[in-house]
């Protein structure tokens, strides 16, 4: 059953996309693996919270999410029947509702379900340097996967053979397996387990990869993380997954991306938080102090009678907002320091200032 999402970040379907966002950072912070080292179930949850983002976060997939999600609550697509959940009986290998009820009623005729098979999705994970999520970089990356047989092109076949129609499912792609229950004989619909659901095979298959038409093989991968990178988001990189059998649609490679701490900067979604300490006579008359941002250093005018604690804002000087041309803020908070040893001059000056005030 899908996780619900909008549960995971403790949403109400309606939420708008600034409520998403909000929810994501809020939780993000508070579930971060730096903050419970060694919790594996913390991890967890920080995987399922970034998860539930990068789906609800995206309107396409969101939209996918809303029709066909499966929710927790049972009040999602698939809920109903008296708790029983459907969802799963909705193709790709499995029982469909039109099948189940054929089962009950005699059924029909099998129809042609041949289908392209698709390679299984990879994921792997890289660290990246604070500064590199600043600017963006590009990788190259190793990767073990499934790819296309060289010998045979992926096609399975041996040079000059052909794909001939499966046997065993007679080119329909599935073939009918029956089950008794308390309902009676119910008929299910399933993949063939000889072609895979495409329907064919070859009729003399490849020596090299056994006619799947893919071999297990190290792939060099380039990888463009872009400017503003958060730690635990994934890059999706379209057709780098495993290699289907027999020239399918490959699957695809997440990119899981942790980036290291900066003993500078305290990131904060789009914003970053730096602590500065001035002394007594700055915070009094005022000053112009240097500033070390992340697109480099600037001089930040502190105003006569500023209080120690007190939070200056520095417009667009944060981290690069993914995928815009927009960027966040930098905030100073500013401490005022006391000397706790002066010498006797300072003492008479402070003395006297104290008279006149």
């Amino acid at each position: 059953m899908s996780r619900d999402y909008y549960d995971v970040l403790g949403l109400q379907e309606s939420a708008s996309a600034d409520d998403i966002k909000q929810a994501y950072r809020k939780l993000s912070k508070e579930w971060h693996p730096d903050k419970h080292k060694g919790d594996k179930k913390a991890e967890e949850k920080f995987k399922k919270i970034n998860e539930a983002y990068e789906t609800l976060n995206d309107p396409k997939k969101k939209q996918m999410y809303d029709q066909f999600g499966t929710m927790g609550s049972g009040s999602g697509p698939g809920a109903g029947f008296g708790g029983f959940d459907f969802s799963g009986f909705t193709g790709g290998g499995h029982m469909n509702f039109s099948d189940l009820f054929e089962g009950f009623f005699g059924g029909r005729e099998r129809r042609s379900q041949s289908r392209e098979e698709r390679g299984d999705d990879r994921e792997i994970s890289i660290t990246i340097a604070f500064v590199e999520a600043v600017s963006g970089t590009n990788r190259e990356l190793r990767v073990k996967k499934l790819v296309a047989c060289k010998t045979c092109s992926g096609s399975g076949t041996e040079s000059g053979g052909r794909l001939v129609v499966c046997e065993k499912c007679e080119g329909t792609g599935q073939i009918i397996r029956q089950s008794q229950s308390f309902f009676g004989l119910i008929q299910q619909s399933v993949v063939c387990n000889n072609c895979r659901g495409s329907g064919k095979v070859p009729e003399h298959p490849c020596k090299a990869c056994r006619g799947e038409g893919r071999i297990a093989d190290d792939a060099t991968i380039k990888v463009a993380v872009p400017a503003g990178i958060g730690d635990g988001q994934s890059l999706r990189i379209r057709g780098d997954g495993d290699a289907a059998r027999r020239g399918g649609t490959p699957g695809d490679l997440y990119v899981r991306i942790r980036v290291e701490q900066d003993r500078r900067f305290a990131r904060d979604g789009d914003d970053i938080n730096t602590t500065v300490s001035i002394g007594v006579p700055d915070a009094i008359l005022g000053a112009a102090i240097p500033i070390e941002t992340v697109h480099g250093p600037i001089q930040l005018k502190i105003h006569p009678g500023t209080q120690s604690g007190q939070i200056f804002r520095i417009k667009h000087k944060g981290m690069p907002v993914l995928n815009t041309s927009r960027f966040g803020d930098h905030y100073v908070k500013v401490n005022v320091e006391i000397p706790s040893r002066t010498s006797r001059e300072v003492r008479q000056l402070v003395e006297e200032w104290k008279r006149l005030s």
